[in-house]
């Protein structure tokens, strides 16, 4: 259960797609809550890769999907921040940053073009650790906010400079596409956001009042979302392009970037809310969501490269309602254990023939050891 006062979430150091470690590793209880919205969220994610070859046929579906991808990713993003409050330059933490971040970068934007090569026959596409490709721009960014956490801790107004960071990003189309800086940048409010929160602001959006009003604001919004599609570029929901890339007046760029973050946030408070507190059968998953979101790519981008998704019959309702349940389940499958096991050596390296021994992690090793021997 999560309680603010009696229950106090404990931010885990370790790292996994929104920024935690499985309880086994870190030694500390995990809160069922930020579990239960990881795998929710991830989920949600999948759901929306796999309607992209579909939603061209469907105003229905096209909205649905605006609405989703205004708050899937914030919501992750602003889970990783919270669980990054506790991240600092020390050595140990640093590792795991290596290991659980910039390790799977690296691996991952291998195998996406291999994949690509093989399996859609394209011998020309590149490898270019610089240029993430598909879904590993997350993991760039969330490198490179960790280790601007400490001095977001220094800054006392933060989310008015991250804010203000992403207006003038969303106004330059000179930031190009190295490390997917622009994504990164117009992305950044919402893992600031995150370092400032404390447990007790989640409690608020669990109140009663907060899940019955969400009912009428996501209606609403899924109302807008239709409304919106014939009308609105989508592409300013994935925060990756400028204003004037996106063929708009510069100034709708910082205006864009402040509308949508309040709506993000809205829809973000709506969906924690219906969030589940207690454990549920599928809470344990959302340890491993990082697993759940690298793979899943294999499967969508397999998809669009042999043609699954030109299936007539996919494009009409009972079709696109099938690939949603195949999307849920298949990435439900990536984060249990099993797959986890299996991939752990990529994903969760231990790597330590790389790092010199820290003298105050073996302190604290030890520490640990006589604590266990006492008990």
């Amino acid at each position: 259960m999560f309680h603010a006062a009696s229950s106090p979430v404990r931010p885990q150091t370790g790292t996994d797609a929104a920024g935690t470690r499985p309880a086994a590793r870190s030694g500390k209880q995990r809160d069922a809550f930020f579990d239960n919205a990881k795998y929710l969220a991830i989920v949600l994610v999948a759901m929306g890769h796999a309607w992209e070859p579909l939603k061209g046929d469907s105003r229905i579906l096209e909205g649905v999907y605006t609405v989703v991808y205004c708050f899937h990713m914030p919501a992750f993003i602003l889970i990783s921040g919270f669980f990054s409050r506790s991240f600092d330059l020390r050595p140990d933490r640093l590792k795991r940053l290596i290991t659980g971040v910039a390790v799977p970068y690296v691996v991952f934007e291998t195998a996406y073009p291999l994949f690509k090569r093989v399996i859609d026959h394209a011998p020309d596409q590149d490898i270019s650790l610089l240029d993430p490709w598909y879904l590993t721009w997350f993991l760039c960014a969330l490198f490179i906010w960790r280790l601007t956490t400490p001095v977001w801790k220094l800054v006392r107004r933060p989310l008015p400079v991250a804010l203000a960071i992403a207006m003038l990003a969303s106004v330059c189309p000179s930031i190009g596409d190295d490390l997917d800086l622009q994504r990164t940048l117009q992305f950044l409010p919402y893992f600031v956001l995150g370092l400032s929160m404390r447990p007790e602001h989640f409690q608020l959006v669990r109140r009663r009042s907060v899940r019955i009003l969400s009912v009428p604001v996501f209606a609403a919004a899924l109302a807008v979302g239709w409304w919106a599609v014939p009308r609105m570029n989508t592409a300013w929901f994935y925060h990756r392009d400028s204003a004037q890339e996106l063929g708009a007046p510069w100034w709708t760029g910082p205006v864009m970037t402040l509308a949508l973050f309040g709506c993000s946030l809205v829809l973000t408070a709506c969906f924690f809310s219906w969030v589940p507190r207690r454990r549920m059968w599928f809470t344990s998953l959302g340890a491993g969501t990082l697993y759940g979101y690298l793979l899943h790519g294999f499967l969508v981008k397999a998809g669009e490269y042999r043609g699954w998704f030109d299936h007539a019959w996919l494009h009409r309702p009972l079709g696109e309602i099938s690939v949603t349940v195949l999307a849920a389940v298949a990435v439900t499958l990536l984060c249990t254990p099993p797959v986890r096991r299996v991939f752990r050596c990529v994903m969760e390296p231990e790597m330590r023939w790389a790092f010199q021994q820290d003298a105050a992690e073996l302190a604290r090793e030890r520490e640990r050891e006589r604590a266990k021997a006492a008990a």
